[in-house]
């Protein structure tokens, strides 16, 4: 009867023993489940803004590094119509490229700043030699020429400048919506191809050409 007991008390305790090793196998492969979840959750929580940030490649850094500088000559330009040009359809055209292209320089700005990289220089003092071989962009010389004229003679050169520099902006949108791969390039060269070529044609018309 002892040896039946103790049969049974040992049988029981196995049991018992049995059980709890398995709720503590369960429970630790449910934290492990739920941690790995939790992980990957957070992992893909966390790298959302890192894997957003890295989502980008040479193109796109190019794009920005040459599109600021780009930007910064057509603002300069523009601000001399308010003082110098005599049509007020070239000094509203001028109004309207300075709201559009200002807050790109500042988005593009903080793309490089978030990808680690070099934001070109803002004005003043802003070197116009060292971009002229960027396709649309004007030397010093021809910023001074404009600089220095005034009614019919600076609109009739603003629109034929800005025309060219229009030209060379939809070049370099292209080939960023092209070869880019961060998501907000693309559409801001989207944008940019959009709006610069309908100018085109509105400066076209100003100047008397189809």
């Amino acid at each position: 009867m002892r040896n039946t007991r103790t049969s049974m008390a040992r049988r029981t305790a196995l049991v018992a023993a049995t059980v709890t090793a398995g709720l503590v196998l369960a429970a630790c492969g449910g934290s492990s489940d739920s941690g790995s979840g939790g992980h990957d959750s957070h992992s893909s929580g966390s790298s959302s803004p890192s894997s957003s940030a890295a989502a980008h490649n040479a193109q796109d850094v190019s794009f920005a590094q040459g599109m600021i500088p780009h930007h910064q000559q057509a603002l300069e330009m523009a601000k001399l119509a308010a003082g110098r040009a005599s049509s007020a359809k070239v000094k509203d055209l001028a109004a309207r490229i300075e709201k559009a292209q200002d807050p790109e320089i500042r988005t593009m700005s903080g793309w490089l700043k978030s990808w680690g990289q070099a934001v070109p220089s803002a004005m003043p003092g802003m070197d116009h030699s060292a971009h002229s071989g960027m396709a649309g962009m004007m030397d010093t010389k021809d910023m001074d020429k404009l600089a220095k004229a005034s009614g019919t003679e600076f609109d009739t050169m603003f629109l034929t400048m800005m025309i060219e520099h229009h030209k060379g902006a939809v070049q370099m949108a292209g080939t960023e919506k092209s070869k880019g791969a961060y998501a907000p390039a693309t559409s801001m060269a989207d944008n940019i191809i959009t709006g610069q070529t309908a100018e085109i044609k509105e400066m076209n018309q100003l100047l008397g050409k189809s």
